[in-house]
């Protein structure tokens, strides 16, 4: 096997182009797989370096695909004036059978997309047939990867609802939901918000003195809530308005987190996106339900074999020698 190695960057990934259905189909795939027992990926492990930053490593192998994965991340606090990404990230591919390193691809935009393909894929499985209206709490790059996977997902979404605290975001949010034929609503607080979206997506970045302020409690008797945040943006007591709880791995969380990152007690997940990938229906009756996760390897894994696939067909990518 040749030696050389073949170097992604961010605008490698971009220049990828690929679509939300591409990814979707992808991540759905790997977790199919796993409920399979086709790939396996280990849950994060995380070193704290102060309040809002830690390193993390997370790493998976698929013998279906042939390759294993290593992803390293690093979180920095939120900090004021910041003009890089707080969140960085690299994912290293090796040759399933022979170890031999493949691939070196930047993890900021592989992230984005496979994030929002993971809240897509619950929300088949969980939320309203079709939906009307999609409410952001947090309108960063999370939710323009996610305004793409839910308008490729459910056509039927006409307004959406948007919450930051910065409202230059949610301005440039509504600039693209329009664009997409969606009716922009930039709210002034969460509680409108919650209760006139069918479907919410929170992506509340970490920070010292976060105060939950979303309520379970506020959302329609039918809808489906994706808390990128790992729900750390939620009221712990509201939480048990869902009718079910559900989580990415349930060997990687049992339950939701508080504002500091500690599990809430209060509830537990019933459920996981492995288990649902692997054939589960929809509910009978109207349900409110939540995906609450925090990034489970494997949907990092199947975005990597698909960019390799891409860049290689496209003859996309920097080849390095080792």
């Amino acid at each position: 096997m040749a030696s050389d190695l073949l170097y992604l960057s961010n605008a490698h990934v971009q220049e990828l182009q690929i679509t939300a259905r591409e990814a979707q189909e992808a991540v759905l795939a790997g977790f199919r797989d796993n409920s399979l027992g086709r790939n396996v990926g280990r849950p994060k492990s995380a070193i704290s370096i102060g309040p809002g930053s830690w390193f993390i490593s997370m790493n998976a192998v698929s013998e279906a695909g042939g390759i294993g994965t290593v992803k390293m991340v690093a979180v920095a606090s939120d900090q004021a004036h910041r003009t890089t990404s707080r969140v960085n990230g690299l994912v290293c591919v090796s040759d399933y059978k022979t170890g031999v390193p493949l691939a070196v691809m930047d993890g900021n935009s592989l992230t984005l997309i496979r994030t929002a393909a993971m809240s897509a894929i619950a929300a088949v499985y969980l939320a309203p047939e079709a939906p009307v209206t999609i409410g952001f709490v947090g309108c960063g790059q999370q939710a323009l990867s996610h305004l793409d996977a839910f308008t490729d997902r459910f056509p039927s979404l006409r307004k959406i609802h948007l919450l930051s605290r910065n409202r230059r975001s949610a301005e440039t949010v509504a600039i693209a939901a329009s664009e997409k034929r969606l009716e922009p609503i930039i709210s002034e607080g969460p509680s409108a918000l919650l209760s006139q979206s069918e479907i919410v997506v929170s992506t509340v970045p970490s920070s010292p003195g976060l105060t939950p302020f979303l309520d379970a409690r506020l959302m329609p008797p039918s809808s489906f809530a994706a808390a990128v945040d790992g729900a750390r943006s939620w009221v712990s007591e509201g939480l048990s308005a869902f009718d079910r709880l559900v989580t990415d791995s349930l060997e990687q969380s049992k339950s939701p987190v508080d504002a500091s990152g500690q599990y809430v007690k209060s509830v537990r997940f019933q459920d996981d996106l492995v288990h649902l990938a692997s054939g589960s229906s929809r509910p009978d009756a109207p349900i409110r339900a939540l995906f609450a996760y925090q990034g489970f390897v494997i949907a990092d894994l199947a975005l990597a074999e698909l960019a390799i696939q891409k860049a290689r067909a496209l003859r996309v990518g920097t080849i390095l020698p080792r």
